[in-house]
């Protein structure tokens, strides 16, 4: 059993004040850090920022009401001015200065203490994430925001920026989407998706007369206005990110991190990946990193300005299950994991080496020896033990025993922990020897981050690193692959008229149920966290997608 320093795992390290900011503050400190995530979802905010915090460094984040949500789309504007105030400080001008400016007013200037500064560009130029994929800003200003990065650059030099962004993702269908797209992709998104695909073929050359003659028809099928604003409001993104490249060639970034938000090996996503690699390749940039995954991003470069500021390159590699292991390409992505792994480890400023011997820290990856990576409500989720999971489990153990730090990125299902792998090393005891775990959302978003958290792990003590595992496995064990479909079979229960996607006014209801179960679960299975009955959980969101758990006292 690990002890619990405080109650709520987030309170201890969040100082309230007021509108203006939320500290995380640490007692052993390298500095502070500026953090503007792409929205207010505990993955993208409070658990990045508190995984960072933990291992010694004060991070500063905006106040809820200036981030995106799912109905708010951001306010690019305010956050400009929050930044400024929040990164800045006044100060008494220089004799040279005074004498240039012929003036003895205070002048403002980067704080001292402030030692890097990570933001979402989808946030400063759409409002958030959904915003990039539902707005109608026109293109002029959407490029006035992008010279807001020039012009701080311009007016604070000294100010380190790493700065992350999104190519629009490509829905498989409007189910997959949720209702973060325009409201005709329930409708047609299985077309728009498809006809995308067979566009990136063309592109490639490789459509055949049967796919060309399908997709003249699907271009017929979807009405015109539909497929306009998709592809419009994706050249916008296109043209935007080609504008961000360009500051990268000119020094304005420290790091710039292009993420293919949901994508498909075939997909509109794929294809302007590929355009802006070989932009940025015309453009001779090197401080660009273009890989799979989004959602994850805001955690890999906070721990690589903190890599910055230590000047540390730690050396990091992976070994995989066996079967299609390395060579497997997971749903929501169009490289093979291995890759993603690989880039990872290199946006965080980190070194990937061929031995465990050579290495700081081991990943380990549970990929289904098939190759396939299911969803985490099927019912092949089950805790019968599969092959592939002993073999697994075997190799997390061998690696414990030989005394290497290991990370555990569980990416055979998409969405949810492998239940079999959990029951497995929980019936080991090795659930808490580990120095990370991630099962949650996209395997993409998982590798991330497990590579990250576990990089951190040796600057954080004991019960700070178990508390990390302790969330990771209420929601990805717990609550998303389990608590999550048991709520949502009951909904019916409920006097409210909210369904999976909306909750509406069974919010309370739902919230109060799944923490019930979340602790009757963890009661069962982790017993040894010793926060049981203090597991709270509530739908941020108010969906059932994703969860906010905390331990309150």
């Amino acid at each position: 059993m690990f002890s619990v320093i405080a109650a709520d795992a987030y309170a201890a390290t969040v100082m309230n004040t007021g509108n203006s900011a939320k500290f995380y503050q640490n007692s052993i400190t390298s500095g502070r850090i500026i953090f503007i995530p792409h929205d207010n979802r505990p993955v993208s905010d409070e658990m990045p920022v508190d995984t960072v915090c933990k291992a010694g460094v004060e991070v500063v984040v905006p106040p809820d009401k200036l981030l995106g949500s799912r109905e708010f789309m951001g306010n690019p504007d305010e956050l400009w001015k929050w930044l400024e105030e929040n990164a800045t400080v006044f100060r008494k001008p220089t004799k040279e200065e005074r004498k240039r400016l012929k003036s003895d007013a205070m002048i403002r200037d980067l704080a001292p203490d402030v030692k890097g500064i990570v933001i979402s560009a989808d946030s400063m130029i759409y409002g958030s994430l959904v915003g990039s994929r539902k707005h109608s800003i026109p293109e002029a200003t959407l490029k006035e925001r992008v010279k807001r990065f020039a012009d701080f650059k311009d007016k604070y030099p000294a100010a380190k920026m790493y700065v992350f962004a999104s190519i629009m993702r490509t829905p498989s269908s409007g189910e997959h989407s949720g209702t973060e797209e325009p409201e005709y992709y329930q409708r047609y998104g299985i077309d728009i998706f498809r006809y995308t695909v067979l566009n990136d073929m063309a592109d490639e050359g490789v459509l055949s007369t049967a796919e060309e003659k399908e997709r003249s028809f699907l271009k017929e099928l979807i009405p015109a206005e539909y497929i306009n604003d998709w592809l419009n409001r994706r050249a916008k993104n296109l043209n935007i990110n080609k504008e961000l490249l360009r500051l990268s060639k000119n020094k304005v970034f420290e790091c710039f991190a292009l993420g293919r938000d949901d994508c498909a090996a075939w997909s509109q996503t794929h294809m302007e990946s590929r355009h802006l690699t070989k932009y940025a390749q015309d453009l001779a940039v090197n401080n660009v990193h273009n890989l799979a995954g989004i959602d994850e991003l805001g955690m890999l470069l906070l721990v690589r300005t903190l890599n910055d500021i230590r000047d540390k390159h730690p050396a990091v590699t992976a070994q995989y299950n066996w079967g299609n292991g390395c060579n497997t390409i997971p749903t929501y992505s169009d490289e093979p994991i291995d890759t993603t792994v690989r880039e990872g480890v290199a946006l965080l400023g980190g070194r990937y080496v061929e031995t465990p011997e050579q290495a700081e820290f081991l990943l380990l990856v549970n990929t289904n020896p098939n190759g396939e990576t299911l969803a985490a409500n099927w019912y092949s989720n089950s805790r019968e033990l599969r092959p592939g999971v002993r073999y697994f489990a075997d190799m997390v153990e061998d690696a414990l025993k030989k005394r290497y730090p290991v990370g555990i990125a569980d990416v055979s299902f998409v969405n949810g922990a492998d239940n079999s792998l959990m029951e497995e090393l929980n019936r080991r005891q090795l659930l808490f020897k580990v120095k990370s775990y991630s099962g949650w959302n996209t395997p993409t978003n998982s590798v991330g981050y497990a590579i990250a958290q576990g990089i951190l792990a040796k600057d954080m003590k004991d019960d700070d690193k178990n508390m990390l595992l302790a969330i990771r496995y209420l929601d990805d064990w717990a609550y998303q692959s389990n608590v999550r479909q048991t709520v949502a079979r009951q909904l019916s229960w409920f006097e409210g008229a909210g369904v999976y996607s909306v909750l509406g006014d069974n919010k309370s209801s739902v919230e109060w149920r799944a923490t019930t179960l979340l602790q009757l679960f963890a009661q069962l299975n982790m017993p040894n966290i010793g926060v049981i009955k203090n597991i709270r959980m509530t739908s941020p969101w108010n969906r059932l997608f994703e969860a906010r758990i905390r331990f309150i006292s």
